[in-house]
This record gives C-alpha cells, structure tokens and sequence, in this order.
C-alpha cells in the first residue's frame, strides 16, 4: 500500500498514541491491512453504477481485473466499503494459501480493530467483521525444560570470561524472573534493583512492571558487571546505560541471545530445538508446580488476561495428581476389600440350560 492512505495511518496513529501499542505492534497491523488492501485491489471490481445515479453501490469477488481500472488512491475506498462477503473471502486465501490458524486469527483481529475504529470516528455505521468467527484454535501446550535441564543449561557458559559470565547472567534472569527476550534486551542498568531484588520491566504495549529476581541471578549479574565496568573504561562508545551489551559495548538484540542460547544448548546437549522462550514457559510451570497460585503467575509474567496464564495448567496435571495421592483421605482405599464379583448359580439350573441367553435377548 502506498504511504498516502490517510485512514490507514490515522488508525496507525490511533494505536501508538491513544492505545499505546508500540511501534513494532502498529507496524504489523499496518501490513496486515496492507496485504487485506492489496487483496481487495486484485479481487474486487466494483459494479456498474446503479440506474438511480448512485455511483459505486458495492463491490463483489471477481476477475483480478481490478489493479488496472482502479487508481492507487481507491485502496481507501475499499476499506471503507468492504462488507462481509469480502472478508470471508480474504480469509479463505489466506487459509489456501496455507497461513496457519493462529496467523489467520491475528489477522482477523486487526481487521476487527480497524473496522470498529471506522465505525468509532463516524465513516462507518456498522462493522462487517462481527459477524466472522474466529478459527478454531489448535491446542499447542507450550514446552517446558525439567529443573535437572535448566540446571545443566544455567552452569553451561563459562564465567571466567566477560562474555561467559553475561550469557550466565542472561540465562540466570530470563530463568529466574520468566522475562520475555524482547523485555530483557530492554533493561538498563538502573532498572536492576541489587536491595529490593527486584528489576524493573518494560513489557508490551508500553507496560511496566516490577517482578522479582532470586538471589542467584543477581549474583551472575553482579559477577557479570565487573567485567562489564572494567571494559566501559577503554571503551568510548560503550553504551554505559544498557545493561547487557554486546562486544561493541551496544545493547544486545534478540536474535544474538537466540543466537548464544542454541550455543549453550549444543554444549549442554540439549534439544536444539528450544528456544529462549521455553525458559519462560518452564519459570511459569515450575512455580506453579511448587504452590503458586495462577494470579501470582500471570502477575509475574505480565498477562493481562488469566486466560493466556491458564495454559500453564495443563502442564501441572502431574504435579495435581502426586497432590492428590498425598493428601486425599480415599486415595490408599484397599482395593482388596471388595471381593470380586461373582455370577450367582442358577436355582434351577436344568432351565437355564434348555433356555441359554443370546445376545440382544432378554437384557434390560
């Protein structure tokens, strides 16, 4: 889509100082109404106009005819009139065109959130999208590390070197607060609270938090800037603000710390496979697992809805069911104590052998 669509950058505008989505969200939403325009350009060709003189009345699927007739600046008029059948359409390409279900969702939702903007701003009396289900979800438990493998992954990185002793402080903190990669690339130094053991976070939509740090990764933490300090000194780029950098002395980028994580997990010999993420999947199912209680979880991990926490509980079954054969009163019940059960003998057995019982016959 060109850069003069004024309704779709107003509504961009929308979510970045009204809503507060960050930049990187908003920009996403921009390019999944980008690609809905670019669909209705080459999917849509409007009617003839009707005998009353009213111009273009609507607008169906038809022959991709419609790049060369239409000019670039009647993406805005697309948007505006499109109605239901040319959603459900654009979400039928996207399913043949093997997006997945998850994908396809999201992009529903941000035409649900433009649509009710149109509707909010007075261009629109009535939102096409509210008549479209979302696709059911597959169910994907998020993966999660034993505490024997986070173990052997947290003691991996060498700490005699100042790269080996940040990637241990990395690892020791995305652990030990469950903080998304994006939040810890984001830290500075002063968001490390040493006396309340606490840091302080900046999470999606601009939100900020302050979660709990246990004791042994301040500990990697600390041992990490003292290595850090000394090579500020006779660096005069150095970024002296961020808290984890890179070699150059700049803030690290997620893709380095996805980077260092598929080096550790090599060494550990771990499943490849693992993503950073995983450690905040395997912080959620532990404290869980240990008594937590779900608010707590989904405080510390900075949901804002329950329903995103409740995942985790299918992971604790497990740890449910060793509770439950601990505590319940019924649960070492002898099963010896009932007898086994045993056919009665017929009163008159010379009758039950002249009339045997088929199948299908004489139950009730």
């Amino acid at each position: 889509m060109e850069d003069n669509h004024a309704i779709v950058e107003q509504f961009l505008d929308y979510l970045k100082y009204e809503k507060r989505f960050s930049e990187h969200t908003a920009k996403c939403y921009g390019a999944d109404l980008g690609q809905f325009g670019d669909f209705l350009l080459q999917n849509c060709e409007h009617d003839e106009p009707s005998q009353d003189g009213g111009g273009m009345d609507h607008h169906h699927m038809g022959v991709a005819t419609a790049v060369a007739v239409q000019p670039a600046q009647s993406v805005d008029q697309l948007l505006l009139s499109a109605e239901v059948n040319e959603a459900r359409a654009y979400l039928a390409h996207l399913s043949d065109k093997e997006y997945s279900k998850a994908t396809i969702a999201r992009k529903l939702a941000t035409l649900r959130s433009f649509y009710k903007f149109l509707v909010k701003t007075n261009r629109r009396t009535t939102n096409p999208l509210t008549s479209v289900r979302t696709p059911k979800q597959d169910k994907k438990l998020p993966r999660f590390l034993e505490y024997e493998e986070i173990k052997r992954l947290l003691e991996t990185p060498p700490i005699e070197t100042w790269l080996g002793a940040r990637d241990r402080a990395i690892l020791e903190t995305l652990y030990s607060t469950g903080i998304r990669v994006s939040e810890l690339v984001a830290l500075n130094m002063d968001d490390v609270d040493f006396l309340g053991e606490v840091i302080h976070i900046r999470g999606k939509g601009k939100k900020e938090r302050i979660a709990p740090i246990s004791s042994s990764a301040l500990q990697a933490i600390q041992h990490y800037m003292e290595f850090r300090n000394k090579r500020s000194q006779s660096n005069a780029n150095f970024d002296i603000r961020v808290l984890f950098v890179n070699k150059h002395g700049q803030r690290l980028s997620t893709r380095s710390v996805r980077r260092k994580m598929d080096k550790y997990l090599k060494m550990a010999g771990l499943d490849p496979n693992i993503s950073p993420h995983t450690l905040r999947h395997s912080f959620a199912t532990h404290m869980l697992n240990n008594g937590a209680d779900l608010r707590s979880v989904q405080e510390l991990l900075g949901h804002q809805s329950l329903s995103t926490t409740q995942v985790y509980t299918h992971l604790t079954t497990r740890k449910l069911k060793e509770v439950y054969d601990g505590a319940h009163p019924r649960e070492d019940f002898e099963e010896s104590s009932y007898a086994p059960y045993e056919e009665p003998q017929a009163e008159y057995p010379q009758y039950s052998q002249t009339y045997p019982t088929q199948p299908g016959h004489g139950s009730f």
